[in-house]
């Protein structure tokens, strides 16, 4: 089915579910830290807790594997990236990143620019995620001008 064919969105919502060993370490880095906001929170029986936290827009990055090296060799030195990987724009992510580094992160990659004009870095959260921050360095429109990028 094409999005002109399209009254409503099938998926009204992405949600990326994180077993943390270190529940409140994850709760602390992604909502205090990083600035999540809460949306609900669960308890239940035998110590059971969950928490919701709203990302903002969402969407799902379908990459291949020569592609998937070609981000590790820019953004990680070529380190590899996990099969899972979950990445969140922010307004600055130098101070992004030695804000969740003091919170616990481990630095994979201090932040640099990409040929696709944003400003990446990379990390490893409390709760083992790998964890891609980048800020946009220019708009959709003029990025998508540039060769190999094309919209639909």
């Amino acid at each position: 089915m094409t999005t002109e064919n399209r009254t409503t969105a099938p998926v009204r919502q992405l949600r990326l579910i994180v077993e943390a060993e270190d529940y409140e370490a994850a709760v602390t880095f992604y909502r205090d830290v990083l600035g999540l906001t809460e949306q609900a929170a669960f308890e239940g029986d035998g110590d059971a807790r969950v928490t919701i936290l709203d990302a903002g827009r969402a969407t799902l990055e379908l990459s291949n594997p020569a592609q998937i090296r070609m981000i590790d060799d820019v953004e990680a030195d070529g380190q590899r990236s996990a099969k899972i990987r979950i990445a969140f724009e922010v307004d600055d992510s130098a101070t992004a990143t030695k804000d969740l580094i003091a919170a616990g992160a481990t630095l994979i990659a201090e932040p640099r620019e990409t040929p696709w004009k944003s400003l990446n870095s990379r990390l490893t959260g409390p709760d083992g995620m790998q964890v891609t921050l980048f800020q946009e360095l220019e708009e959709i429109q003029t990025r998508s001008t540039r060769p190999g990028f094309k919209r639909p």
